[in-house]
């Protein structure tokens, strides 16, 4: 959990005005107790109005006033519904993160808005799962971050297997299928790959850079002459 992460759930935690020692936030965020002493005096200089004393325990005096984060019913089904296609369709990683981000939507909305966060009818189904396609994404979408180069294994429709080194420019989502486009050094071209038929895909040491002509933002140009 990032330092920032941990600092807003202790704020959760002491909003409910009881007492609460050092060591059982410790033992909730799973992080020593020393860890916890600074964390709070952090606060406490940041202007956060907390009271207590290391030994008997920590609250939120009542006149902090920290407003509830508000939002409409469609908007609550709108972060419903995009946190589980996340889950789904987005990769491992961003499917944690989808879920951490609605938890913490829902610590801190008003009660009658949290029962529509769990009360809702709205689904994402994925009904063949396939754990290559998620470890696939979360590379490709690391290495676009990175602007790093990736070497990987592609299989055609007609089943011609080729070797590829490509600059990873963006990830599209067209229903039950992503792909990547990506710089072919191969083609000297700009290339889509399905991810559900690269067979083997790894990251270089190498990074590169924009270049003329060759951005994603070339690609889309190019797409929208057509």
């Amino acid at each position: 959990m990032r330092r920032a992460d941990r600092l807003f759930q202790i704020v959760q935690i002491l909003r409910n005005k009881r007492l609460v020692t050092a060591k059982a936030l410790a033992e909730r965020l799973e992080v020593s107790e020393r860890t916890i002493y600074r964390d709070i005096q952090d606060l406490s200089l940041s202007g956060v109005p907390i009271e207590g004393e290391a030994g008997v325990g920590y609250r939120l005096r009542h006149t902090l006033d920290i407003p509830p984060i508000m939002f409409s019913l469609d908007e609550i089904e709108a972060l419903v519904v995009g946190a589980r296609m996340a889950k789904t369709w987005a990769g491992t990683e961003l499917g944690y993160s989808a879920q951490s981000a609605l938890d913490k939507i829902t610590a801190v909305i008003p009660a009658e808005l949290r029962d529509k966060i769990e009360d809702s009818k709205l689904f994402s189904l994925r009904f063949t799962p396939r754990r290559d396609l998620d470890v696939n994404l979360d590379i490709c979408r690391k290495a676009i971050d990175a602007k790093r180069l990736l070497r990987l294994c592609y299989c055609r429709a007609d089943g011609e297997q080729s070797l590829r080194s490509i600059r990873p420019l963006g990830l599209y989502f067209w229903g039950n299928v992503w792909t990547l486009v990506g710089w072919c050094e191969l083609r000297d071209d700009f290339r889509n790959f399905r991810l559900d038929r690269i067979q083997n895909i790894e990251p270089d040491s190498a990074t590169f850079t924009d270049v003329e002509g060759q951005s994603l933002q070339d690609f889309v140009k190019r797409m929208t002459c057509i």
